[in-house]
């Protein structure tokens, strides 16, 4: 029996937001997103997700105005899926869900580490750099293999 999608009975932003990002491929795409991946085939090939399942929720982001359509050619018409600023807004959540997980199932260690492009530092979780302390945002940090790659 499938779970119903929405929660109308929950006065609630966290089941209000899980309407829309509380599904995996769903995460996964944003994730593909902030490392750069913007065309529907680099998102099957970097995911392995099905077209059809890749089609739906690249849609449902874009009607939530999470990411947007952009033409990239004419004949035949094609497009890259870029983050909105309402997208890019989930990047400390995404980063929060991140270090979660290297906390409690990375047992040989993170397997990517988010690093500060200007002085090789790497992320806390106050979304600072824990080398020289400044804030950092998603254009601020690159990703590197950690331990576990």
């Amino acid at each position: 029996m499938a779970l119903p999608r929405t929660y109308e009975s929950q006065n609630c932003s966290i089941a209000r937001s899980l309407e829309v990002v509380g599904d995996r491929w769903t995460l996964l795409v944003i994730r593909s997103a902030f490392e750069g991946v913007r065309r529907f085939d680099d998102f099957q090939d970097a995911l392995g997700v099905a077209r059809n399942v890749l089609t739906d929720r690249l849609n449902r982001l874009c009607e939530e105005g999470i990411m947007r359509r952009v033409p990239y050619q004419e004949r035949p018409e094609r497009f890259e899926y870029r983050l909105t600023r309402k997208g890019v807004e989930l990047w400390p959540a995404m980063m929060t869900l991140l270090m979660w997980g290297d906390r409690h199932y990375a047992p040989d260690g993170p397997p990517l580490i988010v690093g500060h492009r200007g002085c090789e530092g790497g992320l806390t979780p106050q979304f600072t750099c824990d080398v020289c302390g400044v804030s950092l945002g998603p254009s601020d940090v690159e990703p590197r293999p950690g331990p576990a790659a």
